[in-house]
């Protein structure tokens, strides 16, 4: 029950909130989770269970996902992200290629279009959400956060303004707008004029996306999207627990199951610290990466479910050193996965 309403509470977090986990890796408390969100201990309430860390310690925790020894016991600590937005304004030829690039990466892709022939274009293309109407009143209901991307890429500069005047007012993680040097000109002069300042004119990626020299909507499209997956990763916070895992992980009745953590890596492992897996009996949701390191992982977790395992542990895995045993090529590096049945 106590892992059940760790799980729910996520999805009542602040999205801009610094919003933290730490779980216990050794000593008497070992497997115990804590919540954090703008500092403040959320889960276990601080009644029920006290902070591993002192308000000085969790002050200097890293940002990024990361192994940490405080008060004798060794932790593995995460600033947690919420699920990506990207969201498109206009569903002409340059947001159809967009659309299927983020999906791809598994943003949760919204598109807002005033036309519904375009807006069923939208859908057949693989938007998550399709919404037509005024670009204006429909940005009005997004909230933005530090997860949510915007790209702007309507018919007409007179739209664009429109969404602009909307999306500066929230908070995002980028801002990218499609147009010729002229169009955007008019649109950063306009708004310049409505008392806009110019630094935060200045935080718009126009022209939108990587200097390539793309030409077709499909490269246009992946100048916009190296573009977003630039800013993306120059945030230092952590992959968090992604939707379709964290939907499973929330459901009142489901079956036993493994969760995979990467708490380490070092070296050219193929995933990132925080990458998570769910391993059932029969199925899995999401990857750490593959090969011989996830064999391991997928081999392990039954054993757990079985009983003939224990049902929390980590253990350090060399990737080259594996793949040597095996006869196949690997990157190399080193990661450390945490196994806990659930």
């Amino acid at each position: 029950m106590m892992r059940s309403n760790f799980f729910r509470q996520l999805e009542e977090l602040n999205p801009n909130a610094e919003n933290r986990t730490l779980t216990v890796l050794s000593g008497e408390r070992r497997g115990l989770r804590f919540l954090y969100s703008g500092g403040k201990q959320l889960f276990p309430k601080a009644g029920e269970a006290a902070s591993p860390v002192s308000a000085e310690e969790y002050a200097a925790l890293p940002v990024r996902a990361a192994l940490v020894t405080e008060s004798g016991e060794r932790i593995y600590t995460e600033l947690l992200t919420q699920e990506k937005q990207l969201i498109i304004c206009g569903g002409g030829h340059v947001s159809l290629p967009i659309i299927r690039m983020a999906r791809m990466l598994d943003f949760r892709v919204t598109v807002l279009e005033d036309r519904e022939e375009f807006a069923e274009h939208a859908r057949a293309a693989g938007a998550s959400k399709v919404r037509c109407g005024s670009y204006e009143t429909l940005l009005e209901e997004i909230p933005g956060g530090a997860d949510t991307f915007f790209v702007i890429v309507t018919r007409a500069h007179r739209f664009d303004l429109d969404c602009l005047r909307v999306i500066l007012r929230k908070p995002c993680a980028y801002i990218g707008m499609m147009g010729s040097k002229r169009r955007v000109a008019m649109v950063m002069h306009t708004l310049s004029e409505e008392g806009v300042p110019r630094e935060l004119l200045e935080t718009v990626h126009s022209p939108i996306g990587l200097k390539i020299e793309a030409e077709t909507p499909e490269e246009i499209a992946v100048s916009v999207i190296a573009e977003i997956i630039a800013v993306k990763n120059r945030n230092p916070q952590s992959f968090g627990y992604p939707a379709e895992l964290l939907s499973e992980l929330q459901r009142e009745e489901r079956e036993d199951c493994v969760l995979a953590t990467i708490i380490s890596r070092r070296g050219a492992a193929p995933r990132t610290t925080g990458t998570k897996m769910l391993i059932f009996r029969e199925r899995t949701i999401g990857t750490i990466g593959g090969g011989c390191a996830e064999g391991w992982v997928l081999a392990t977790a039954q054993d757990m479910l079985s009983g003939s395992g224990e049902t929390f542990c980590s253990e350090r895995l060399d990737l080259k050193a594996m793949a040597e045993e095996e006869e196949s090529m690997v990157c190399g590096g080193e990661i450390e996965v945490l196994l806990e049945c659930l």
